[in-house]
């Protein structure tokens, strides 16, 4: 199974519209040169990461432009898109009386969708606690790894990461690869590449995540996507600039990791 990252650089300068666009581009470049089965995009790359003032007026509803223009990204090109989040505008205010969340979705070639609303929201009363609802589902999906067989992928979301009983509980639900898109900043990176690494040795599962790069809202984001194999092997890393990671991953791998090393059978909570 073939995986492309994105790990896309932006600035305050380049409008949402022309993000979009130039995003487009950069995937049909990625599915023409190197045939990903799934291509990853990072975390409100549209929007902005941290620059919260303009979230409301770039907010759309699940159906809008954004997901509508992704949707069919994937179709044009023939793959399974993580599409990295949004702020989506909810049809009703949630239990936190916000109408806004952080919203991820995952289209494949056929149409297919799936969203994941971040649960763990940054900000420590801030910015997203102040802004957005939480999300509340644990989310996994079945998709295409590139055989005839498909591939459990949980999905989550940046400061998720940090929340190990949410990966112990898509591991439940049956997930081989866990999908993490980000606007993880550089002050904390060396928290993002470890925190990866745990993911995948203690749940044992293959971990891809997908970070911006540049500098927005005064903001140095960190870059450094990585894919870490289910025995904590980083097998792919980007640098701090605009990159994309290509990596194969062997699902069966997930199976004879556990099978030689069954630590995840001994579990008692």
């Amino acid at each position: 199974m073939r995986i492309a990252l994105v790990q896309l650089g932006y600035d305050d300068a380049e409008t949402m519209p022309e993000r979009v666009e130039r995003v487009a581009t950069l995937v049909r470049a990625t599915v023409d040169e190197h045939e990903p089965d799934l291509v990853v995009l990072p975390e409100l790359w549209g929007p902005t990461g941290f620059d919260y003032r303009r979230w409301d007026d770039l907010a759309e509803p699940i159906d809008g432009p954004w997901v509508t223009a992704m949707t069919a990204l994937a179709a044009e090109t023939g793959v399974t898109l993580h599409a990295g989040s949004f702020i989506e505008r909810l049809a009703e205010t949630g239990p936190d009386a916000r109408t806004l969340a952080n919203t991820s979705v995952l289209v494949t070639a056929e149409g297919g969708r799936t969203a994941y609303r971040k649960i763990h929201r940054f900000g420590f009363g801030s910015g997203e606690p102040k802004l957005l609802e939480a999300g509340a589902e644990v989310v996994t999906a079945e998709i295409p790894s590139g055989t005839d067989e498909s591939v459990t992928v949980g999905l989550s979301t940046c400061y998720d990461l940090r929340f190990p009983e949410l990966y112990r509980q898509q591991v439940d639900a049956g997930a081989e690869i866990f999908v993490v898109p980000a606007a993880w900043p550089a002050a904390r990176v060396a928290h993002w590449t470890l925190l990866g690494r745990a993911r995948a040795v203690e749940d044992q599962v293959f971990v891809v995540q997908c970070n911006t790069a540049g500098t927005h809202a005064r903001t140095d984001m960190g870059g450094h996507s990585q894919v870490i194999a289910p025995t904590g092997e980083v097998l792919a890393e980007a640098g701090a600039d605009e990159e994309v990671l290509v990596v194969d991953l062997d699902p069966g791998l997930v199976e004879r990791t556990r099978a030689s090393f069954p630590v995840l059978s001994d579990r008692r909570l």
